[in-house]
């Protein structure tokens, strides 16, 4: 079963996919949107990953506070995931998202990255962390069950 993770952002939407056997995630690429209220072309692209990559099941980013409040983005994306499963026909389950963009920016400071590149891949990179969460929790083994 591949899962596809999505990390929903104002200006762009990262992407990564598990492997088959979802034991890992691997960014795939960043979706850049033109206009936040505009989701059309972003919904036809992640549809295009979907069929390339034989997605079964999304985990979206869940963009809660660090006190566990929810915040406009989180309403947002909450929207965003009524509409991916209205659109695409599949399950989307909301993952806790907080620190992955930190855990993204340190991981690429590590390899050393300029601050240009970090920008041109941080989103992805948050979207394989929130997947890889999802994927080491268990939770993609408890779903198949």
């Amino acid at each position: 079963m591949r899962i596809l993770g999505l990390d929903f952002g104002e200006k762009t939407i990262g992407a990564a996919v598990s492997d088959p056997f979802g034991w890992t995630a691997q960014g795939i690429e960043i979706i850049r949107r033109k206009e936040e209220d505009n989701l059309v072309a972003s919904i036809a692209r992640i549809k295009e990953l979907c069929a390339e990559y034989a997605i079964e099941f999304i985990v979206l980013g869940y963009p809660k506070n660090m006190n566990n409040t929810e915040g406009p983005r989180a309403e947002k994306t909450q929207r965003f995931k009524k509409r991916l499963e209205k659109e695409l026909g599949l399950e989307v389950e909301l993952w806790d998202e907080r620190l992955s963009t930190v855990g993204a920016e340190r991981s690429l400071l590590e390899a050393d990255l300029s601050r240009s590149k970090r920008k041109n891949v941080i989103d992805k990179m948050a979207a394989v962390f929130i997947l890889q969460g999802y994927l080491d929790s268990g939770a993609a083994n408890r779903r198949q069950k």
